[in-house]
């Protein structure tokens, strides 16, 4: 499968946002060389839906699909609902949970085939949840990465979990409350452009 690989702290820096957005708890004092400068009405588009797309770990043709998808829904705002189907993803979701320290710790937790949703095992990471699942670190996992899940806890204990969420720690347990609305969804992106590009 194909990953983005690049330095993360540079690729933040490159696309204006902040490392924590992506769970990571680190500063750059480096500056961005080409802050400042003019960017065009293209630039900007395309920079909205690479920060997307490296936000929530997405390459082009899933994101394209995702797109598509969002275009299909009748309420709400095509972009909108794109952010919407993005945080549905069971990668984000465990992210969101505190599952994992980084989407791309969480993205691997569930390659790995150590989460439940509903009671199956799920190991598809752009897996989409609805409503009312149940998501769980299965007992094997917990069993064999007792100290793993341990020290991802400790790490994000102290991150919020948005409200249409529900986070049992003790057991290694989620439920989807609701469908996340754009409101809640605390991303630093401007879905508006991202479909002003597609519709090119």
């Amino acid at each position: 499968m194909a990953r983005d690989m690049g330095p993360v702290l540079k690729r933040c820096r490159s696309l204006g946002i902040e490392p924590q957005v992506l769970g990571i708890d680190k500063k750059s004092n480096r500056t961005n060389a080409r802050a400042g400068k003019k960017v065009s009405e293209y630039g900007l588009q395309l920079r909205e839906k690479q920060k997307a797309k490296f936000i929530y770990g997405v390459l082009e043709k899933p994101f394209r699909n995702n797109f598509a998808k969002a275009q299909k829904i009748k309420e709400g705002t095509t972009g909108d609902n794109m952010l919407v189907l993005l945080e549905l993803r069971l990668d984000n979701v465990m992210f969101r949970l505190g599952y994992g320290r980084t989407r791309k710790e969480a993205r691997q937790i569930v390659d790995h085939k150590h989460v439940l949703v509903n009671g199956k095992c799920v190991n598809i990471p752009s897996y989409q949840v609805k409503a009312g699942d149940v998501i769980a670190i299965s007992e094997k996992a917990k069993s064999k990465g007792a100290q793993r899940y341990k020290d991802i806890l400790e790490v994000t204990e102290g991150r919020t979990v948005p409200s249409w969420l529900e986070a049992d720690h003790e057991n290694l347990t989620g439920t989807v409350k609701e469908i996340p609305t754009r409101e809640v969804i605390d991303v630093p992106v401007n879905p508006t452009l991202i479909v002003e590009l597609y519709s090119k």
